[in-house]
């Protein structure tokens, strides 16, 4: 593993655990999980094979399997992973650090970064984080990714990262239900592509 996420660094030693009995929570009351998914479902073709980049519990990367695809999760945080597997078995589940991954096998035809994952990585990783998710793109593959405008990461930065990556950016919003894009929202969601050229 690379160096200590914002993650482990900034958060208590009780926080995974919480995380956990929030999400199971939620489910239980029937809240709506599946946002995210939905979004990416309409972007991809039936059965297509989904990386779900900082998978967590596994909420996002379910949602895309009971929708037909197939689906890998990576999370940094064994905890995170093992109630993934625990709650949604049927997707692989892996812990893995996204600085450093490198899975087997085909491209993925979409990658997911929800809850932002990308404001919880080690400073300065990013740049390295979006180069290896596009890496695991096949030519013309989608990467969604969203997260909190004020939590440290400027949207400028994240755009000159990606770019340095080698995505192309096609859309932004305010939110994964597609509210449009403005200067003050606090939440962006940004579809970036690797270029099939």
């Amino acid at each position: 593993m690379g160096k200590p996420t914002r993650w482990v660094t900034d958060t208590g030693p009780d926080h995974s655990q919480w995380y956990v009995d929030r999400f199971r929570r939620l489910a239980a009351e029937g809240a709506d999980l599946a946002g995210e998914a939905r979004l990416l479902d309409a972007m991809v073709p039936p059965g297509a094979r989904i990386l779900d980049a900082g998978c967590g519990t596994g909420r996002v990367g379910a949602a895309l399997a009971e929708r037909g695809h197939t689906v890998v999760g990576v999370d940094a945080d064994p905890v995170l992973v093992e109630a993934a597997r625990v709650d949604h078995p049927g997707p692989t589940w892996l812990v893995a650090d996204l600085t450093e991954l490198d899975l087997p096998g085909e491209p993925f035809d979409a990658a997911v970064v929800a809850g932002n994952v990308l404001t919880f990585l080690a400073p300065g990783t990013e740049r390295e984080v979006l180069r290896r998710l596009a890496a695991h793109l096949r030519p013309d593959g989608v990467l969604v990714v969203g997260f909190g405008t004020g939590r440290g990461y400027p949207l400028a930065d994240f755009d000159a990262d990606a770019a340095a990556a080698g995505l192309r950016q096609e859309h932004r919003f305010a939110t994964w239900d597609l509210r449009p894009w403005r200067a003050d929202a606090d939440f962006a969601v940004t579809v970036l592509r690797r270029p099939a050229d």
